[in-house]
């Protein structure tokens, strides 16, 4: 038999913290070389979505998939492409996406999509 903890639930409570999923516009920098794994939630009518998300500092950031065809497009003209910074605007099926190449040197490429 499974043996139980001496903590109450009022201090399991106090120490609960749930998991969150982030959006990688929450990030300043974006190294683009860190591992991707794919999720599966439900919407509000309790039907299953799934999505995309980063993991980074054990924490997940979800992707839109506007922003991956943005990273594809910069990759094409930058190969050697290791940083992006994502600007997110707007909210629910208004909300847009800026990506830049992040260089130290080199202009900024841009790319903005509606999502």
């Amino acid at each position: 038999m499974k043996q139980m903890e001496n903590k109450s639930l009022k201090e399991s409570a106090q120490e609960y913290e749930p998991k969150l999923t982030l959006n990688i516009a929450d990030l300043d920098k974006v190294d683009i070389s860190f591992p991707m794994g794919d999720r599966t939630s439900k919407d509000k009518d309790g039907k299953d979505f799934s999505y995309k998300v980063m993991i980074a500092n054990e924490q997940e950031y979800r992707v839109p998939n506007t922003v991956l065809e943005e990273i594809q497009k910069i990759l094409k003209l930058r190969p050697d492409a290791k940083f992006v910074s994502v600007t997110k605007k707007g909210a629910g099926l208004n909300t847009s996406y800026s990506v830049e190449l992040i260089e130290d040197a080199e202009p900024k490429v841009t790319e903005t999509v509606q999502a």
